[in-house]
């Protein structure tokens, strides 16, 4: 239907892949680069902090975390992440995508060079600092995930649009890849030039007071090449869709546009006639995208509950494969070796190849048949992991089930954790893009808070005397496995209620192009008598 389209969004949905759709996908996606890599990299570090700040005098064990300090530390900027997503999304909505963007990037790298200093004597006050940066880490990386989904689809053109969206989410591989390097460098480095004994020979000398300012450098560097792109990003022009449908100033957006796409692009005069347009808590809403909305937000809640569940296994898995060897056999900064050469090689061989699959793929099979493959086949691996659980435990069997692991999260990255990103930033009306979308990764966020906390006490073993310090009894991993068999295969079941959006203009998915063709009034005035700020 683009002869019912403005022509400057047209031109948008049928240009050829060019150098700013490339310019795009790196000034996007360095953003998604520095959320995963700050959201991740805590994880290497937990254990350095317990060993620094939690040594117990005569303990046979390095000092770890308290369980309430470790989900605060691993958990506050996930809780700032879902309070961003939702606060940015509706300011993008309500601003612009662009007015929105250079603030979400600034207070990313302000709070992540903040939290490598948090400061105190004691460890409640460092532990508090750290926290409070972190949730405003969070705050920041939240809005990064509706505004860049937003501005990627509104400048891709239709043919290849799922593939940039994928493209700008899938540098979140490289961002956990980059701090599992830098962090092997950094530890290696300090292991190399401050040599200590293992914690068993030495307690106190195994940790140097030097190994303070490892965790302070890996949260820190982060920051960077998100920084190295804020120019960049504050000179891209808003979105044609924004300026047009929402702001309502064809005349800027086709010269925006013209200036992007190096041609001219006629400016259409709106009619000045105006039709109220429903708004987000609306029944004509709820009518036209309630079960869409319902899709989006059910998925990715159920997605994040598997995907971040997978922190209750790595250490078993890492044990049992040798590749983290006993705590006390180790100094502090040969464990964050360790831990980081292990997290590398799961990246490197699960996480990032799955990603770059869904970029490959995704405008060919679609949306839909990549998420309903990549919840069935984690139904069915969480499934063979928990029946013959027992099975799996006996040390001859354990490569098996690392393998059924990596092969899990291969197809969470290879599925719905990337196509949840995807399409909600495709089906909705512009003026409630950002929203929308904000509040369906909002409710992923709240899935990853549950999967990364609740089944850490749900896993735990049934007889509490075998549960992990500080926990209480729990039903075990096996009956956690096939809670989150479960939970993949509801996965599966809510995302019949998300529409394909292959090959097809954002207007003609969001039912704009329809509301034009209802009109009796002209192209560019139907248009925006659907599409214009919410009364």
């Amino acid at each position: 239907m683009a002869g019912d389209q403005l022509k400057v969004l047209n031109a948008l949905d049928v240009a050829k892949t060019q150098w700013y759709h490339f310019t795009a996908i790196i000034i996007a996606g360095m953003g998604f680069f520095t959320d995963a890599y700050d959201l991740f990299c805590i994880s290497l570090v937990t254990k350095l902090l317990g060993r620094i700040y939690y040594h117990v005098d005569g303990s046979k064990k390095p000092g770890t975390l308290p369980p309430n300090v470790s989900a605060a530390v691993n958990g506050v900027a996930l809780c700032g992440t879902l309070a961003g997503q939702l606060f940015f999304g509706w300011l993008g909505d309500k601003l612009g995508r662009k007015r929105v963007y250079g603030l979400t990037l600034m207070l990313m790298c302000l709070s992540s060079i903040a939290s490598g200093l948090s400061f105190g004597k004691e460890p409640k006050t460092v532990m508090a600092t750290l926290c409070f940066f972190r949730f405003w880490l969070g705050f920041g990386i939240g809005g990064d995930y509706p505004l860049s989904a937003t501005i990627m689809s509104e400048y891709a053109n239709k043919k290849t649009r799922g593939a940039f969206i994928a493209a700008v989410f899938a540098m979140q591989g490289f961002g956990i890849l980059a701090g599992g390097i830098f962090a092997i460098i950094i530890s290696s480095a300090f292991n190399a030039r401050f040599n200590a004994p293992a914690y068993e020979v030495d307690p106190i000398a195994s940790t140097p007071p030097q190994a303070d300012y490892v965790w302070r450098i890996i949260l820190m560097v982060g920051a960077i090449p998100a920084l190295l792109t804020f120019y960049s990003r504050m000179k891209m022009p808003e979105t044609a869709r924004y300026t047009a449908l929402v702001a309502k100033n064809t005349k800027q957006a086709a010269a925006d546009m013209s200036k992007v796409l190096n041609v001219d692009i006629e400016a259409e005069q709106p009619n000045v006639e105006q039709k109220k347009s429903y708004g987000l808590f609306s029944k004509e809403f709820l009518r036209r995208h309630g079960l869409h909305l319902l899709g989006t937000t059910s998925t990715w809640f159920l997605l994040d509950i598997a995907f971040y569940s997978q922190n209750l296994f790595q250490k078993d898995i890492f044990s049992a494969i040798g590749w983290i060897p006993p705590a006390k056999t180790m100094n502090a900064t040969q464990e964050v070796f360790r831990i980081a050469r292990a997290q590398t090689l799961i990246a490197l061989c699960s996480t990032v190849p799955g990603y770059w699959f869904t970029v490959a793929l995704i405008d060919r099979i679609g949306r839909f048949a990549i998420q309903i493959l990549g919840f069935f086949m984690m139904t069915v691996f969480m499934f063979a992991l928990a029946f013959p659980y027992n099975h799996w435990t006996h040390p001859d069997h354990r490569i098996g089930f690392v393998v059924l692991y990596s092969l899990t999260f291969l197809f969470a990255n290879f599925g719905p954790n990337a196509t949840t990103f995807v399409v909600p930033a495709e089906i909705f009306p512009a003026r409630l893009r950002s929203t929308c979308h904000g509040i369906s990764a909002a409710s992923g966020k709240l899935g990853a808070i549950i999967g990364a906390f609740g089944f850490l006490y749900l896993a735990q073993n049934q007889d509490k005397a075998k549960a992990d310090a500080g926990y209480p009894a729990g039903i075990g991993v096996k009956n956690s496995l096939i809670v989150l068999g479960v939970v993949n295969f509801l996965g599966l079941m809510f995302t019949f209620l998300v529409p394909e959006s292959k090959g097809k203009s954002l207007e003609e998915m969001t039912g704009e192009n329809e509301d034009m063709a209802e009109t009796g009034m002209d192209r560019s005035a139907s248009y925006n008598n659907r599409t214009g700020p919410v009364v």
